[in-house]
């Protein structure tokens, strides 16, 4: 069957699936899919200072980083709340931030403003480079990922297809909301703190100097806990449509939070990755446009 793309959000114009969404999960998790991520914008960083100038500037330890190591990273603004989240691979001589379509202009201007007398030079390189990811087991960011120029993207897709099944976003979402990975604008608010995610001692690194939105991510981590948290919820099949990313949750005809991505997994069912009130009763069923939802906590 020809691919059915993504029609709307950020995704738009990706394959979703290939009409056998069970296979292709299946597959990914074999380690025997790869899919085609060139949607996504690519920023290039080079320069002598480079790595620790984005060790300084991000959540991450990226001083020591080496080459070929992919690992992921946040900037924050001066409240702690999540600007920008990006996946970093050096090959050394240049960091390559891969992120999200629609953060590329404004991160490059941010990192642009923020050079100072130091050896660095940024530019959007998303004409330049496409990320796919890359057959083999999934690892905690996702991948393996493999970035390539686009005059060799369908040469390595040739590649790929001879020894795995070509997957779209529909596996990919499914294993991401499973993995409880959260991503930026749909987990996400201009509210959200890291420590809402699960993702301190990943993509914010716990052992580490100043950056940007440090002190609240610190003081929260030791004084107590976020007013939110991340939950996994499990959806009831029943209902063939789902609730869109920012449906509220409700919990007793009370709104508790939102939803974010929604995926529907070859062995778990209809699951989304939420966001709600911390003090929302682990116990409690909650409903996303009247559809009921158990909570597994993450956060």
């Amino acid at each position: 069957m020809s691919a059915v793309l993504v029609e709307a959000g950020p995704d738009k114009g990706a394959i979703w699936h290939f009409g056998e969404p069970v296979k292709e999960q299946r597959a990914l998790e074999a380690g025997t899919a790869w899919a085609d991520l060139s949607h996504l914008s690519i920023v290039a960083v080079s320069g002598d200072d480079r790595l620790k100038w984005l060790h300084d500037l991000t959540t991450q330890f990226l001083s020591d980083l080496e080459v070929g190591v992919w690992k992921s990273a946040m900037i924050l603004d001066p409240q702690g709340h999540i600007e920008y989240q990006f996946n970093v691979v050096d090959d050394g001589t240049t960091s390559w931030l891969v992120l999200d379509p629609g953060y590329a202009d404004t991160l490059v201007a941010y990192l642009t403003k923020m050079k100072f007398m130091l050896k660095v030079d940024v530019r959007d390189a998303s004409s330049e480079y496409a990320v796919l990811r890359a057959p083999g087991a999934t690892t905690e960011l996702g991948g393996p990922f493999a970035l390539v120029p686009r005059n060799e993207v369908a040469d390595m897709a040739q590649t790929f297809n001879a020894v795995a099944t070509q997957v779209g976003t529909w596996a990919l979402d499914a294993e991401r909301v499973a993995a409880h990975r959260p991503r930026i604008g749909f987990e996400t608010d201009h509210k959200s703190i890291p420590n809402e995610l699960g993702v301190l001692n990943g993509a914010v690194h716990m052992n580490k100097g100043c950056y940007r939105g440090q002190e609240t991510v610190a003081k929260i981590f030791n004084l107590g806990n976020p007013p939110r948290r991340l939950v996994l919820l499990h959806l009831d099949g029943s209902d063939v449509g789902f609730p869109a990313t920012g449906a509220k949750v409700e919990n007793d005809g009370v709104v508790v939070g939102f939803i974010g991505t929604v995926a529907r997994h070859h062995e778990l069912g209809t699951i989304a990755l939420a966001m709600i009130k911390r003090n929302t009763p682990t116990d409690s069923t909650l409903t996303i446009d009247g559809i009921p939802a158990l909570q597994q906590v993450i956060v």
